[in-house]
């Protein structure tokens, strides 16, 4: 029997979830509606695979793999959310998730992403993997109507501008994607200078503008 839990803040979303899941006579699915609570069920390392809400109240589902993983790494975690999470794929793959699904899939599409995680693989959405071909993101700015120059923004640098569109501070960065705050510093110094801005309500407008960073709309 493979032993799955389920952790959602909405009820209806975890039964509905759970009944599409257990179709598979080889599937038993255990449902957790609190993080904390999740956390302590999940750390017992009696389930072969768990399957998270990225927006669960208290902890995260990021946060909830985060502290997982650093637990045990071969914990096999699946993000379940309902919206485009191409802005934050980069930072879900380092805390160690091992596949991506939406809540929209079909019951046939959940259940291949569940295998292949139990089998250490994982089947993500072409438009994700396609973003893996390189490490940074290149586009093509003009500053005048003549003048073209290639602005090349890496993963981290996009990330913290992300974070930065979203109003936090430096020091929120810092500690959200575990680095010092004079490297969150020194990066939006960098990305200034590349987008040719003076302040964080510039550089968001214009990545934005250039397609560098979009909105984050989670489930």
């Amino acid at each position: 029997m493979i032993r799955i839990l389920l952790v959602d803040d909405h009820p209806s979303v975890c039964e509905g979830t759970k009944t599409m899941i257990e179709q598979d006579p080889e599937m038993d699915v255990t449902v957790s509606y609190s993080s904390p609570e999740a956390l302590e069920m999940a750390a017992s390392g009696e389930y072969d695979l768990m399957l998270f809400d990225l927006n669960i109240p208290v902890l995260s589902g990021l946060e909830l793999t985060k502290r997982l993983i650093g637990i045990n790494p071969e914990f096999r975690i699946l993000i379940y959310t309902g919206y485009e999470i191409s802005s934050n794929f980069n930072i879900l793959v380092e805390a160690g998730v091992s596949g991506i699904v939406s809540k929209t899939a079909s019951r046939e599409q959940l259940l291949t992403a569940i295998r292949c995680a139990l089998r250490g693989e994982s089947v993500i959405p072409v438009s994700l993997l396609r973003q893996l071909r390189r490490s940074d993101m290149r586009v093509s700015s003009s500053r005048d109507e003549q003048q073209m120059e290639d602005i090349s923004i890496n993963e981290r640098e996009q990330e913290i501008l992300q974070e930065v569109a979203e109003g936090r501070s430096n020091k929120d960065i810092a500690s959200k994607l575990l680095m010092s705050q004079r490297t969150v510093e020194y990066n939006l110094t960098r990305v200034f200078e590349k987008l040719g801005v003076h302040s964080r309500s510039e550089a968001t407008v214009k990545a934005k503008q250039l397609g560098l960073i979009g909105d984050r709309n989670f489930l």
